[in-house]
């Protein structure tokens, strides 16, 4: 199976529009047609951003959004410490990949990360639904 990692920003724009190419990456992931990796820091900073007042965004909309991450993600519990990024979320995030062994760490931002993360491949939604999606055909 598929190995993903996905980035908060890709999870905030899937929670904001139910339809479209981020929410298309967590409904595969929820559907557990590919596996999601999530980690103790990645879940926190999921639940951070998903609660700041700016988004809009229903307490109980949040609640359940986390729920579904929480019984479809597979959490795992990095050791390593990565600082490769000035942005510690970030960081937490490949840390993530790397100990998942993910295939793909999905972004909005890619400009923030380099291409490639050890064997991780790191895209944009759209990169990686064309990439995956006739796969799962």
């Amino acid at each position: 199976m598929i190995r993903v990692v996905i980035d908060t920003n890709i999870v905030v724009s899937a929670n904001l529009q139910d339809q479209g190419l981020p929410a298309a990456v967590l409904d595969l992931a929820i559907a557990r047609k590919v596996q999601m990796f999530i980690s103790p820091p990645v879940m926190a900073e999921y639940e951070d951003v998903l609660h700041r007042p700016r988004l809009k965004l229903s307490a109980a909309r949040v609640d359940a959004a986390l729920a579904v991450i929480r019984r479809s993600g597979k959490l795992i519990h990095p050791t390593l410490t990565i600082t490769w990024s000035k942005d510690e979320s970030d960081n937490r995030l490949l840390e993530c990949a790397e100990t998942a062994l993910a295939d793909y760490f999905v972004t909005g931002n890619i400009r923030h990360f380099p291409t490639e993360w050890k064997i991780t491949k790191i895209v944009t939604a759209r990169s990686f639904l064309a990439d995956i999606v006739p796969l799962l055909s």
